[in-house]
């Protein structure tokens, strides 16, 4: 398969046809391998429309999203940024020359994309997605759907700092776009979106009498 071809064509007809307009990402992702990313037998998906498969339950969100996603935190070079199961977002922005700390919580995943991230000097950590490592980052992003936002990834954040994350409990959710103030913190509706829950972030079940 000629994976050149097929990443120029992603950015072509997926991304820059969805109102992403950043030169520098796009730039970045007609250079990402995003077929590293993926589980070996699924390279082939890698620049579909599709959620490719990186390890079991977890994938890579859509070219056309997190395209989009990353446009929304406004990313610059040069800033210190977490990626929340965000592996391609972090190798995109390891490209377009941001600091950029990976952060998995599930082992299987980080063996999939680490040896290629390594490569871009990305930093890795294992740990639980609801504790961030780290602290007072430009920007934070994540590559899955959440049902409900763990407000420890806000505080996570410097002042004017940015998050962009889907909340989804149903078949739609919304991008979502926060900054940091210095008393609290702003928000906004970026785009519709239903990508894959991460798993363990899917609404607590409650109980009606």
């Amino acid at each position: 398969m000629d994976f050149h071809a097929a990443r120029q064509n992603m950015v072509e007809s997926q991304v820059r046809t969805n109102d992403v307009t950043d030169m520098a990402l796009q730039l970045a992702m007609r250079h990402v391998a995003r077929e590293r990313l993926c589980a070996p037998s699924q390279a082939f998906a890698a620049y579909g429309e599709i959620e490719a498969q990186i390890a079991p339950g977890r994938v890579l969100m859509r070219p056309r999203d997190i395209s989009k996603l990353l446009q929304t935190i406004e990313p610059a070079a040069g800033e210190k940024i977490l990626a929340i199961a965000a592996p391609y977002a972090a190798a995109v922005l390891a490209k377009a020359g941001a600091t950029v700390t990976l952060q998995e919580g599930d082992p299987r995943t980080m063996a999939v994309v680490e040896p290629y991230l390594k490569e871009l000097g990305v930093a890795t950590a294992v740990a639980d997605l609801r504790v961030p490592v780290g602290a007072a980052y430009d920007a934070i992003i994540v590559e899955g759907a959440v049902a409900e936002l763990p407000a420890a990834w806000l505080k996570a954040l410097k002042p004017g700092g940015r998050l962009g994350v889907v909340l989804k409990d149903g078949p739609v959710g919304r991008a979502r776009l926060y900054i940091r103030l210095e008393n609290g913190f702003s928000e906004r509706d970026a785009f519709d979106s239903a990508p894959s829950t991460l798993p363990g972030f899917e609404r607590s079940p409650s109980f009606e009498f």
